[in-house]
């Protein structure tokens, strides 16, 4: 289990790396212990409650799980900032909040998965960045208007 805690921890920390070469105030430390927490959590919902079930009663460790994403949401959503029309933060929120899913995966032994959700989001996150897609995908939007306006 310690393993997985580990794992879980670099894996964030990989994925918040980018966050901080950039400057954005959930970084490296932010993500790894999130992905760290979400897995400490899974670990326990899957394993330390067990001993509580007596006859009949279910036990569901998706309980759990789900209040580690409602959490993370209301989390992640303290640092999306609206100024006027304009909206920041919400790449770093939904980094967050994919972090948390990371370590959840890496919670239920899911390493494969973990691994591969982080060499995604990193592609996501840099690639697509490296590319200024965001802003091309603004320039041809204000063009089509522009033309549209004529």
């Amino acid at each position: 289990m310690v393993l997985q805690l580990l794992l879980a921890l670099i894996l964030g920390g990989v994925l918040g790396l980018g966050r901080s070469y950039l400057g954005k105030s959930a970084g490296t430390r932010t993500f790894a212990l999130i992905s760290f927490g979400s897995c400490l959590f899974t670990i326990l919902s899957l394993n330390a409650f067990t001993k509580f079930t007596y006859g009949a009663s279910s036990f569901d460790p998706s309980r759990i799980a789900s209040q580690i994403v409602a959490g993370i949401g209301f989390i992640s959503m303290a640092v999306v900032i609206h100024r006027g029309s304009d909206i920041q933060g919400i790449t770093t929120a939904v980094s967050i909040w994919v972090s948390a899913a990371i370590g959840m995966a890496v919670g239920v032994k899911f390493y494969a998965l973990a691994l591969s959700a982080t060499l995604i989001a990193l592609l996501v996150l840099e690639v697509l960045r490296v590319i200024n897609i965001d802003e091309r995908l603004e320039n041809l939007r204000i063009k089509r208007q522009k033309h549209h306006d004529k």
